[in-house]
């Protein structure tokens, strides 16, 4: 009896309010945790406190780190940074191209547009002379580009060609790869085939549905087309080396004998390198890159042009403009 006794009057507690007297507060729960200190200072581990600020060269290797954070905004203001730099001392850098190319390239495929379009802005920023000995790199992630399938970064890609053939274009056509590899992804950028029966297939079965960006994006795209065939096809500017009439015997052929401007002159021999194909070799000559766009690139891109001629309008003025410049180049061209 006084066992069910004392369980009734256990469940009535459960059900009974407690009164409150006047003037107390109520009572606090058992897992209460008081937060009303304050704390009088902040400790930080591992704190560095010097009175020397950072070397111009330490800040350019810092921001130049950055370029590969995760934060869109952080990789734009890294790079409009570098850009100041290089802009107020363009002949005297605080790293070489061979440090600044392979971070700031692969930004040429990144999703921001901010960051592609200051990445622009950096490069043509750096003198010409600087820019020669990383054509492969440069190609490298130029073709990766024109074949994204992001429109807007085949658009800034296109520029980016651009701006490399403006700075050493005959490098850019006879670097290994640099002629073939690069024409089939402009090909395929503008959907030409390189079979002569499918050259225009892309071309006829998209063209009623293109909207205007991509309208843009193809005419950017033969844009720098253009400067690529005229840079591959067209004769170099020969600079001659002025010799006193009185001096030519025994000083024949100076030219062939003076110390090579490239960092790798005899690249195209392919000592210790692998076995080049048809694709990934290097075509220094004219005539060869003639022969190489006879055999595999004059037929297709000559059916692509006229598909895209008939369409009329700018898309029609730039495939017009394309296939002059292949008139030109190829006219002393002997099979």
């Amino acid at each position: 009896m006084g066992s069910s006794a004392k369980k009734r009057k256990d469940k009535k507690k459960d059900f009974q309010k407690p009164k409150l007297k006047v003037g107390k507060a109520r009572a606090k729960p058992a897992n209460f945790t008081d937060t009303s200190f304050r704390s009088r200072s902040i400790v930080l581990n591992q704190q560095s406190i010097t009175t020397k600020a950072p070397t111009p060269a330490a800040q350019f290797s810092h921001h130049l780190s950055l370029l590969s954070s995760k934060s869109d905004q952080q990789r734009k203001e890294s790079l409009s940074y570098l850009t100041g730099v290089i802009k107020e001392k363009p002949l005297s850098l605080p790293q070489p191209t061979s440090i600044i190319f392979p971070k700031a390239l692969p930004l040429i495929l990144d999703r921001s547009d901010g960051v592609r379009a200051q990445l622009l802005k950096l490069l043509l920023e750096l003198p010409a002379n600087q820019v020669e000995d990383q054509v492969e790199q440069i190609q490298l992630y130029v073709r990766g580009g024109l074949t994204h399938i992001a429109m807007q970064i085949r658009l800034s890609t296109a520029d980016m060609l651009t701006w490399a053939l403006g700075r050493c274009g005959d490098a850019m056509v006879s670097c290994a790869g640099g002629w073939v590899k690069t024409l089939k992804s402009l090909m395929l950028m503008q959907g030409w085939s390189l079979d002569s029966g499918r050259a225009a297939l892309g071309w006829t079965k998209t063209q009623l549905g293109q909207t205007d960006f991509q309208k843009k994006v193809m005419a950017q795209g033969r844009l720098a087309m253009a400067a690529f065939l005229k840079a591959g096809l067209y004769n170099p500017a020969t600079t001659s080396i002025l010799i006193p009439t009185a001096w030519e015997f025994p000083l024949t052929h100076t030219s062939q004998h003076m110390i090579p401007k490239k960092s790798n002159p005899f690249g195209h021999l392919n000592l210790f390198g692998p076995s080049r194909d048809e694709d990934s070799g290097m075509y220094e000559d004219r005539e060869d890159r003639q022969r190489i766009f006879h055999k595999l690139f004059e037929g297709p891109l000559s059916e692509g042009l006229r598909e895209a001629k008939s369409e009329g309008g700018a898309m029609g003025r730039s495939a017009a403009e394309i296939g002059a410049i292949v008139k030109e180049g190829m006219k002393d061209f002997v099979e």
